[in-house]
């Protein structure tokens, strides 16, 4: 199964991409890497993004694509099976919900969507209950795109932010693969911080 990876900039989320990259190519899924152009152009103090970009080659043997030249291929030329976005920014999800597709995730989504795929977002946001909410329940309501269930990840410190749960990852490709959203969405986040 072609499996489509958007990968945007929430560069504190980004090394757990890393084990779901292992999780899918052991599974034996063919997964085409697609990154924001924030990923190459900046390091982090959570990492190097060329550190970051020969892991995930290396892992799926495949060349990030990195361009919206690159990303258009998703539509007829070269289909995906299935997309995921992950880790899913609110940038991405505000353009995704307005159809905006000026970089190549978004673009590699909508050649996805064009050819009736599903596309399965895992939400990373600081302010997932704040300006982008609106934009998630936007998406959520597109009968071909499936979200990973979400939490709060810290709501002491960041009350408005939501993760989602990687490692509900592939039950939630294998739903969306049969057009059924997995459940419960909101899930609590088990890494939450306690007083």
């Amino acid at each position: 199964m072609k499996v489509g990876l958007g990968i945007t900039s929430s560069f504190c989320t980004l090394y757990q991409v890393i084990d779901n990259i292992k999780e899918l190519m052991e599974l034996g899924y063919d997964v085409y890497p697609v990154i924001s152009e924030n990923i190459y152009k900046y390091d982090t103090r959570f990492g190097k993004g060329s550190d970051f970009i020969k892991a995930v080659e290396y892992l799926t043997g495949r060349k990030v694509i990195k361009d919206i030249v690159g990303a258009e291929t998703f539509g007829p030329k070269n289909p995906m099976d299935i997309m995921v976005v992950l880790p899913a920014t609110g940038d991405f999800i505000g353009k995704m919900a307005s159809g905006i597709t000026d970089n190549p995730v978004n673009l590699a989504v909508k050649a996805t969507l064009r050819n009736q795929k599903p596309v399965v977002i895992a939400v990373s946001t600081n302010d997932g209950l704040g300006l982008s909410g609106e934009n998630i329940m936007k998406l959520y309501n597109n009968k071909l795109v499936y979200f990973v269930p979400f939490g709060q990840d810290n709501y002491h410190s960041k009350p408005n932010s939501l993760v989602a749960h990687y490692d509900l990852l592939v039950p939630t490709m294998e739903k969306a693969l049969e057009c059924v959203q997995i459940q419960p969405v909101l899930k609590e986040y088990s890494k939450v911080k306690k007083l």
